[in-house]
């Protein structure tokens, strides 16, 4: 083992102990949250400080197109950025053939300036905000996705996967251990790998849907935890992928079954005293808490184009589907957008149950927290709590994607937050995919349309 290995995370020094490295896999998230970047000898990493991706893949879109996201003076010439390791993301690659490891980057220009629409720089940026104000943002993720059947033709209908009984995957057995142990072999890698990756799974439930599961990771600091969201998602689909079937973190992937969430839990600390600012010295609920909620009724229409990415965000906002349709609030209530869980006064908390699990979970935590920083700021206050059951009212938030990214586009508080720059390449990014997706004629339209109008 070379020297520089000696810093390496515990995990990941504990992984290579007694083997030879041979490869370092050199990696930076997208606008989508694919992973970009190149693997390189272990010897050559060794004496790499820093390494080269042209910007533009923040302007390429999920099919592999381009927005003419590009500075307007200098054209789409695609610039070189500066991509620098951090080592404390270093981890196994415990699925490849070979001893590898993964570290993602962050980008720099060439004047050493954080590369504004880069996904990590953007929850740094909001994260930032909040330490200037004394104050230290704590989340928790829940990560919903789908085991399903391999499906490599997309005229066809995804299913689930066949369980270990050598049945389809039990539909609406929601926390059924039974349902978990169809999973078992999956389940055992993907605790294996997150073992070996130095991850802490919180739990893994059963979800409503047929082959739907829930992981949840313990709380901690905002980039940390987009990091191993970011991290979950590779290994959970390698892992499906060594007993034949794919993981999949679409939104709703299957017409009857509810979609896939990821809910965030947010709790904010004052850094001199580190307490809660949600609670007060008695225990009770400060205007902070109600602030932050206000902030996130009031600001979540215009960020759900980040929290709800492509067209298939929106078939899972659907009613008594376990996805909220309304911007309402709650104690304990699942039918609600932001709902506050059961907890004592030190662990008080709001959790957004908008944002899907499609999203990058980068600019997904960053818009939500966000929100949220706006409340704080603006002193703004919620709505009236709710209570009952949420679904019987009316939708209050976007419904196509077209809306939300009208509604994106005017939020310049929200672009204030985010970053200018940032903002103006996601929307012109994502207004490509969507004209992208509107020239593609689906089969609902053929069979209802062709003979019949």
């Amino acid at each position: 083992m070379t020297d520089w290995t000696d810093s390496l995370p515990e995990a990941a020094r504990a992984f290579l102990e007694n083997r030879r490295l041979d490869e370092v896999e050199c990696i930076i998230s997208d606008l989508p949250g694919i992973a970009r970047g190149k693997a390189v000898p272990a010897s050559k990493f060794a004496r790499q400080q820093y390494f080269h991706l042209p910007d533009s893949i923040f302007f390429q879109t999920i099919t592999g197109d381009w927005g003419e996201a590009a500075d307007e003076r200098e054209g789409f010439i695609e610039r070189d950025m500066i991509l620098r390791p951090d080592m404390a993301t270093a981890t196994a690659a415990p699925w490849t053939g070979d001893w590898t490891l993964q570290v993602i980057h962050d980008a720099f220009d060439r004047k050493d300036r954080p590369v504004p629409y880069a996904p990590r720089n953007v929850l740094r940026r909001v994260c930032e905000l909040y330490r200037k104000q004394g104050w230290k943002p704590v989340v928790a993720p829940e990560m919903e996705f789908f085991l399903v059947a391999r499906n490599i033709d997309p005229a066809k209908n995804i299913e689930p996967m066949m369980g270990r009984s050598g049945r389809p995957a039990a539909a609406r057995q929601a926390y059924s251990m039974t349902a978990v142990d169809e999973f078992g072999p999956v389940i055992d890698d993907i605790y294996d790998f997150a073992e070996a990756q130095g991850f802490e799974i919180d739990g893994i439930t059963q979800e409503g849907g047929a082959g739907q599961l829930e992981i949840n990771l313990r709380h901690g600091d905002p980039i940390k935890l987009a990091d191993e969201v970011f991290y979950f998602k590779r290994l959970i689909r390698e892992a499906a992928l060594r007993h034949d079937c794919f993981a999949t973190f679409m939104a709703k992937p299957i017409a009857d079954e509810p979609g896939s969430a990821m809910h965030v839990h947010h709790s904010v600390l004052d850094l001199e005293t580190g307490k809660n600012i949600f609670t007060g010295p008695a225990g009770g609920e400060t205007d902070a808490f109600f602030n932050f909620i206000g902030g996130l009724q009031q600001h979540m229409p215009a960020a759900i184009a980040v929290l709800a990415p492509y067209v298939n965000s929106y078939r899972r906002y659907v009613k008594d589907h376990a996805a909220p349709i309304n911007l309402e609030w709650g104690r304990d209530n699942r039918t609600t957008g932001i709902r506050i869980p059961l907890s004592g006064p030190e662990a008080r908390r709001v959790e957004n149950r908008l944002a899907g699990m499609d999203c990058n979970p980068y600019l997904g935590i960053a818009a939500s927290l966000a929100c949220g920083y706006l409340g704080l700021m603006k002193e703004l206050r919620p709505t009236k709590q709710f209570k009952g059951d949420a679904y019987e009212g009316d939708g209050d938030i976007p419904r196509t994607l077209g809306q939300a990214l009208d509604m994106f586009d005017a939020a310049t508080e929200l672009h204030e937050v985010l970053g200018p720059e940032f903002a103006r390449v996601y929307s012109i990014v994502k207004a490509t995919e969507y004209e992208e997706f509107l020239q593609v004629i689906s089969p609902w339209e053929r069979e209802h349309l062709l003979l019949n109008v």
